[in-house]
Formats: C-alpha cells, sequence, structure tokens
C-alpha cells in the first residue's frame, strides 16, 4: 500500500469481546496480559476508557511497557473536551474545586461549566497523562469525537481552532456527528480547509446514513495521519436510545464489503504518512475479525497469533 496502514479496533476491553468470544486465550487474563495479546496481533488499538475517565501518567506508562516499539494508540479525547456531558465525580480533583457548590453537586457537568483557570488545568492534566506514549513514538492521535450538537457554527469553528493552542505537540484527530459539515460541496470545502489548516486530521466514517448525525463515506487527508473508522450498518439501532455500545454497532462486514474499501484505503494512504483503519463495531469479535479480514486484503502483515 505504499505507506504504512495500520488496522485494528476501537478497543480491546469490551465486554462482549471479553466475555462473549474466543479471542483472548483464557477468561482469567489480567488487563496486562489482554492488551500484550491484543497487540501480539495488531499494529494499533483505540482507546476508548479514556472519553469516560481521563487517563494518568501512570497508565499511560503501562500501555507503553506492554506494548511492541512501533505500537500506535489513538486515545480518545475525554468528554469534557468533546463538549459532551462528564461525571462530576471524573474530574481531576483540583478542577473539581473550581466548580460552585451547586455543580459539584451535579452528576454532570459541561467544559462551559468550569471557570477559565480550571479548563486551562484541566487540559493540562491531559497534555501532561499522554507524555509517556508521545515520548515512546506510541501516540497515534488524541482523538476527538463531537456530538450530534456540535454543528458548524462560529463558536464550534473557533473551538476547533483551539485544539492545537491546547495541544500543540500533539497529533490530532477529529470525528463529527452532524452531518451538516460535510452537507454540500461548500460545506466540504469549509470544513477540510478549516481541519488543514490547523493540522487536524479528518476522520473518515462508515456508517448509517439518513439521519441526522450520519456523515457521508467522504473520504479526506487534512494532515500527516489519515483515520478512517467502519462503524457497520446497524440501521435499527443507530438512533436507539437506552441501548449498550455492542448492540449499537452490532454488524459484520462480509469480506466482499470490505474488498470494496481497498481502492479507496489505497486513496487515502497514497496522501498520508500514516493511515489507521480502526473497526468500531464491537460487539464480541466481530471487530477484531473484520480487522484481519481486511488487514489481509490489503496485505499488510498483520500477525497472528499462535
Amino acid at each position: 500500500m505504499g505507506m504504512r496502514v495500520r488496522v485494528g479496533t476501537a478497543s480491546w476491553t469490551d465486554p462482549t469481546l471479553v466475555k462473549d468470544s474466543d479471542f483472548y486465550p483464557r477468561k482469567s487474563m489480567s488487563a496486562e496480559e489482554r492488551l500484550r495479546h491484543y497487540a501480539s496481533i495488531f499494529p494499533m488499538v483505540e482507546v476508548d476508557a479514556t472519553y469516560y475517565f481521563p487517563p494518568t501518567r501512570d497508565l499511560a506508562g503501562l500501555w507503553v511497557g506492554r506494548t511492541p516499539p512501533d505500537f500506535r494508540m489513538d486515545v480518545k479525547s475525554y468528554s469534557l473536551f468533546t463538549q459532551h456531558p462528564t461525571q462530576t465525580k471524573s474530574l481531576w480533583p483540583d478542577v473539581a474545586e473550581d466548580l460552585g457548590e451547586d455543580k459539584r453537586e451535579q452528576r454532570n457537568v459541561y467544559l462551559a461549566d468550569l471557570p477559565h483557570p480550571a479548563v486551562d488545568r484541566a487540559w493540562e492534566h491531559f497534555a501532561d497523562a499522554l507524555l509517556p506514549l508521545q515520548s515512546a513514538g506510541k501516540l497515534g492521535a488524541v482523538f476527538f469525537q463531537f456530538p450530534p450538537w456540535f454543528g458548524p457554527r462560529h463558536s464550534s469553528r473557533d473551538y476547533l481552532r483551539q485544539l492545537r493552542r491546547r495541544l500543540p505537540e500533539y497529533p490530532l484527530a477529529v470525528e463529527f456527528r452532524n452531518n451538516r459539515w460535510l452537507r454540500d460541496a461548500d460545506d466540504r470545502r469549509k470544513t477540510f480547509e478549516l481541519l488543514e489548516s490547523e493540522g487536524l486530521a479528518y476522520v473518515c466514517v462508515d456508517e448509517p446514513q439518513g439521519f441526522p448525525s450520519s456523515v457521508p463515506p467522504e473520504l479526506a487527508v487534512t494532515a500527516d495521519l489519515a483515520v478512517l473508522r467502519f462503524h457497520g450498518h446497524n440501521d435499527e439501532n443507530w438512533d436507539k436510545k437506552g441501548i449498550s455500545a455492542a448492540e449499537r454497532f452490532r454488524y459484520l462486514y462480509s469480506e466482499q464489503e470490505l474488498a470494496r474499501w481497498k481502492p479507496r484505503v489505497g486513496q487515502l494512504s497514497d496522501s498520508a504518512r500514516e493511515t489507521h483503519l480502526v473497526f468500531n463495531n464491537c460487539y464480541r469479535d466481530y471487530g477484531v475479525n473484520n480487522a484481519r479480514q481486511l488487514a489481509a486484503i490489503l496485505g499488510e502483515g498483520v500477525v497472528e497469533d499462535a
């Protein structure tokens, strides 16, 4: 494929993968053993847990020690920084202290609820925690998945411009869940020009269409890194409330579907220094099996477990 293409999944710890599949040789494997096993098969992974609770430098150091030298981790942004509701109990203590008493008692808070000094400290804590991965050359990107209500307004564009200032040394990637960012040719041009000017990688997606949150499978490379996430086509569950992620993304790609992506992946990899293909169909072993299949189709040398 020319430049390096890495295929992996959106997590190595999904409950149905661990409990309801045979991907891991033993149900009793420790967290360290599971990551080492996963990293013996795939060259990259997306870290999903950091969306719910921010990472620590010690934890990032453990990830470095448990993965091969050439491994990559795309770390999902903490929910606070993607303007999602964030569990108050997950905040750093010194950040939580700056909340007003009424806000501290709430279950969830938003970034806008924090005073400016606390916002600055939150970003500093997050950046500091990722230093072990960055220093080891294993940080693929910090991945910002924005909610459906994050549309192409002036305030949203200004916020995207802030990301590079907040994390100047880190590779950054952005995924939208609002189709107005790419609604027509002019919208696409404005969006891609903004991302390129800020050095933010656009996250291409394959997902159900016809919903306000649906983004078309448009390919674009706006930074050194190209990212393509496979969400599957479970149209029935895409916008359903009150279900697990495993049920929402329960979709197994056929080999024929995956083979059709080979020339499109070639388009991405021809324009990027590195390309990450991430399967988010996180139901049982669907993601790991499809990742292996696509790697074989691309000829990218994913190592099969012995």
